[in-house]
């Protein structure tokens, strides 16, 4: 791939986001109702190739619950509000209300009790006793720390997320996490990220995972790319990973490894562009925070924001819309892509003549 020259000592290769892109309609098209939207990892299936981002303004042991009923999968935060307090409603309910000059420093007093493993034990046995796929999220730092105590709760689905996961993290002052030796010694499908790049995608895949999250520094909430420096656009990320995927399948004699694409979507047409780039499934937080029944009241946030250290993240206002349930299927009441997120995937398939999501990634894109 040609690249531009930034300057005598450097040069970079274009990289794409969402907005630089538009999906091509083909010779043929269908009804709506005739597309699939169905989405299987491992042994498990799904109605909708969504996940929920594990963040606490968008998921909580019910709002999950809900999620996992209409087909999507919903990820608790196993390092959140949840696994701290018995009952998170009064720090959520302040969270909502606090003026922005406080916000971060107050959410690092509120993050700053610790995690209980009885209480990640607790969340997860509720949801598993609701019928649904139980899915918990847990950062590299902490995974060593608690993955027992998620195992041992039932969870059906293991997600390491970071900013940024690698399968060679080096560390003088600790022992790292393993990825390959984890996953190996784990029962349960792993899904793990994020990364950005093919290298680094296919070190991950090679770990033995599941599937693989693609993204960092996108949302809507991380200021990451400020703080950092760091940032991909997901277009091309995505694009990157879906080839490490095809030449990992190569390698390994056949093994399918899941994308996911997980950060920079905020709008229906997000989605689409995402599985036109080769995602299998994305991961979403903003959408699900303007849920009138989302526990962040109307407000996003990250991990990052209430990093101790260095936040990365901000409280952001999205206000809401409608009901998780609207939000997924409608009916919309506005035209801006906020509402009937799979309403929307159906008729941009059935516009470009595709019923299944897997055909879907054949489908034709221009840079707009």
């Amino acid at each position: 791939m040609s690249e531009i020259e930034i300057g005598r000592a450097k040069r970079g290769r274009r990289a794409y986001s969402f907005d630089d892109i538009a999906i091509v309609p083909s010779r043929r098209t269908r009804d709506p109702e005739e597309v699939s939207t169905t989405w299987q990892i491992d042994a498990y299936r799904f109605d909708l190739p969504i996940m929920a981002a594990p963040m606490d303004s968008v998921m909580s042991p019910e709002t999950a619950i809900a999620l996992g009923r209409y087909g999507g999968l919903g990820v608790l935060n196993l390092e959140g509000l949840w696994t701290r307090y018995d009952d998170p409603t009064d720090q959520l309910a302040e969270i909502a209300a606090l003026d922005a000059g406080n916000a971060v420093r107050r959410m690092q007093e509120m993050y700053a009790e610790p995690i209980r493993a009885e209480l990640i034990t607790a969340r997860l046995r509720q949801m598993r006793e609701a019928g649904v796929t139980v899915a918990g999220s847990l950062s590299p730092q902490r995974t060593k720390e608690y993955a027992k105590a998620v195992v041992d709760a039932g969870v059906d689905m293991f997600v390491i997320r970071g900013t940024t996961v690698s399968a060679e993290h080096v560390s003088g002052q600790s022992e790292p996490l393993n990825l390959k030796e984890f996953i190996y010694e784990l029962d349960v499908p792993v899904i793990v990220g994020g990364c950005a790049t093919y290298q680094a995608a296919l070190h991950l895949m090679r770990t033995g995972a599941a599937g693989v999250l693609v993204g960092f520094g996108g949302g809507a909430a991380h200021t990451t790319r400020t703080v950092l420096g760091v940032a991909v656009p997901m277009a091309s990320a995505v694009a990157d990973v879906a080839g490490a995927r095809r030449d990992y399948m190569d390698e390994s004699g056949g093994r399918y490894v899941h994308v996911i694409a997980d950060g920079s979507i905020g709008r229906s047409g997000d989605i689409a562009k995402a599985i036109a780039c080769g995602a299998d499934a994305v991961m979403i937080g903003s959408p699900f925070a303007r849920a009138s029944d989302a526990p962040g009241r109307g407000f996003h946030w990250g991990n990052e924001a209430h990093h101790a250290q260095l936040p990365r993240g901000q409280r952001v206002e999205m206000g809401t819309v409608g009901t998780l349930a609207e939000i997924l299927f409608g009916p919309s009441r506005v035209a801006d892509g906020t509402m009937n997120l799979v309403g929307a995937l159906k008729r941009a398939m059935a516009t470009t003549g595709y019923t299944e999501v897997k055909e879907f990634q054949r489908i034709e894109v221009v840079v707009s």
